[in-house]
């Protein structure tokens, strides 16, 4: 009887031992290293083969390109041309200064003289001259009315050279002003003009003939489009600036002289190799970017930089063309290069 109870023990317990769930076995999968190597004292980093690491780091191609800068400057409408109610139907040119318009003015009269002297008291005196010498051949007039006439003449010759000295003055004017006093003769109604000053250092970079985007103080929501006429003569000794005129359509006659406006231009600066700000990294002093030189390295070099135009910064040297350049993740390369 008690052997049985010791078999029948026996015979649980290996059921028991039997019957349990076999525990999982943990495994232990080795992981490749993923953090980042530094070599050669921080010039050359080499980041780990994770595919969202890699993706992190977004890179431009240097190439040289043409940089533009986009150049504001405060303009004024300092002339409109509308139509004349008299006879001969001659535009009339209103300027915001009054002394321009009264300027103007006796320029058209002193045109008008010129032209009746040419055209009428000068002809008609050598008329008089050539039959006084002829009469006085034939022995029908004196050697006096020779000289009278010639008199009559030279005199007419002295007003017109007074009339083109007046008129100099007057186109001298209008030119300080920034006016070119033939195109104003060929202005035609529902044109309108702008003034601003640009540097001298700027002047370069703009020609007759580019756009410019104007946006007015009275119409803020609106922009419209004119064009570069003509450049000053003269430089402003004090400010250093060139004043620019600026023509544009007005057949509203919604832009009256005296209105306030801003004028941009978008000027051309060349052809550079560039980078966006964010590529550029300063330590001690000295400039930096990192190239990419393989699929996981990236290697740190000094550069030279230019002038900023827009958001990019010209590079003069330590690039060469088709290099991929770091542009998104240069803060963490700097950290890992130069430690910290």
């Amino acid at each position: 009887m008690k052997m049985r109870k010791i078999t029948l023990g026996l015979l649980l317990m290996i059921c028991g031992t039997a019957c349990q769930k076999e525990k999982p076995v943990a495994v232990t999968i080795q992981k490749p290293n993923s953090r980042p190597v530094v070599q050669d004292s921080g010039r050359l980093i080499e980041v780990g083969p994770d595919s969202s690491t890699i993706r992190f780091f977004q890179t431009e191609t240097v190439q040289n390109r043409s940089l533009t800068a986009d150049y504001q400057a405060p303009a004024h409408v300092v002339a409109t041309v509308i139509g004349s109610g008299e006879s001969d139907g001659k535009p009339m040119v209103l300027f915001d200064n009054p002394a321009l318009t009264d300027n103007y003015s006796q320029l058209q009269q002193h045109l008008t003289n010129i032209r009746q002297l040419q055209d009428v008291n000068i002809k008609q005196k050598l008329i008089e001259l050539g039959r006084a010498k002829d009469l006085a051949e034939h022995g029908a007039a004196t050697g006096r009315e020779v000289l009278e006439a010639q008199s009559a003449l030279a005199m007419e010759r002295t007003n017109l050279a007074n009339e083109r000295a007046l008129l100099a003055q007057h186109e001298t004017t209008l030119k300080l002003a920034g006016f070119d006093p033939i195109g104003l003769q060929h202005a035609r109604p529902g044109q309108a003009w702008l003034i601003c000053d640009v540097p001298e250092s700027q002047v370069n970079k703009l020609q007759v003939g580019n756009n410019a985007t104007i946006r007015f103080t009275a119409y803020p929501d609106e922009t419209v489009s004119g064009r570069i006429e003509s450049f000053g003569d003269v430089v402003d000794n004090v400010t250093r600036t060139i004043k620019l005129r600026i023509r544009l359509d007005n057949p509203a006659g919604k832009f009256r002289a005296g209105m306030f406006a801003t004028v941009s231009f978008g000027i051309s600066e060349g052809q550079f190799m560039s980078l966006p700000q964010t590529a550029l990294v300063t330590v001690q002093g000295k400039d930096y970017v990192f190239i990419k030189s393989a699929p996981r390295r990236f290697e740190r070099r000094e550069v030279t930089l230019g002038q900023q135009i827009g958001d990019r910064i010209v590079v003069f040297h330590g690039l060469k063309e088709t290099e991929a350049v770091v542009i998104k993740g240069t803060m963490q390369l700097k950290g890992l290069s130069f430690g910290y």
